[in-house]
């Protein structure tokens, strides 16, 4: 028997003036932004996000609820009550995209839920910033979901105009199609990817500061046979592996405890 999810949104004894929580799945939690020395061995965009917030604002918590792997169904039951517990003034959410990829989803019932759950956290008064999915027009292997994607992308843009949202329009995103921001197991984001989504999400946020954004490595030449190879191994190390889990029922993310569950003063930009 599978363990259930590990308990979150505790609140320290500390009290922030502004309060920021994301929520989601491995987007949000930050894989493809390796860091050793932080929980769960990532950094990611929200706390990049999260850290240069703080450096304008005094008083400033931060709590990531994300976990990888997660879908729809799991992230609204395992982390709306908590974030609503931790009375947040600013919520973050990308959720749906894991649902996408399965063989069968119900779109329209999968976001009349996400609808709920927004409606919820507008309620509360805090900001509420959404995400559309990414067009993966330009992958031989995810492009297959384009259609859903667009299908569900014009859904949420409709909850985020009902309930007052802000949208992080990830689909419209052209520097995403360079493959030097995409980790090397080809779902995530890399470091610079992460940076440069936390810059989107302050210029949605009417912010100011930009992060400077890591060099991006040279693009070395590659012969056919190279990227034959670099495809076999990739399929070896990523896809199978995926697929294997998808196959058995499980997820990357089972048992893995959110990365930052209470409220916290994040470390500076510069960290």
């Amino acid at each position: 028997m599978r363990a259930g999810p590990p308990a979150v949104g505790r609140r320290s004894g500390v009290e922030f003036a502004a309060r920021y929580v994301a929520l989601g799945d491995s987007f949000t939690e930050g894989v493809g932004d390796v860091d050793p020395a932080l929980p769960n061995r990532v950094r990611g965009w929200a706390d990049r996000l999260a850290g240069q917030l703080a450096a304008t604002r005094d008083g400033f918590g931060y709590a990531n609820l994300a976990v990888r792997g997660k879908k729809m169904r799991q992230i609204l039951a395992e982390q709306i009550e908590p974030a609503l517990a931790l009375e947040p003034t600013l919520v973050t959410v990308y959720a749906g995209v894991n649902d996408l990829l399965r063989p069968r989803v119900d779109i329209d019932a999968m976001v009349a839920a996400y609808d709920d759950a927004v409606a919820r956290l507008a309620a509360t008064g805090a900001t509420v910033l959404l995400f559309t999915g990414f067009d993966a027009s330009a992958s031989k292997v995810f492009r297959g979901v384009r259609g859903r994607t667009a299908v569900y992308n014009e859904l949420v843009r409709e909850v985020a105009d009902r309930h007052g949202a802000q949208l992080v329009d990830y689909w419209r995103f052209d520097e995403y199609n360079d493959w030097r921001m995409w980790d090397v197991d080809r779902m995530h984001m890399s470091t610079p990817g992460h940076v440069n989504m936390a810059n989107r999400v302050l210029e949605a946020l009417g912010e100011e500061a930009r992060l400077p954004l890591p060099p991006l490595p040279a693009a070395p030449a590659r012969t056919r046979l190279d990227g034959w190879r670099d495809n076999a191994r990739w399929a070896r190390s990523y896809a199978g592996p995926w697929v294997g889990r998808r196959l058995r029922g499980v997820s990357s993310g089972d048992n893995l405890a959110p990365r930052w569950p209470d409220l916290h003063a994040p470390a500076g930009p510069g960290h």
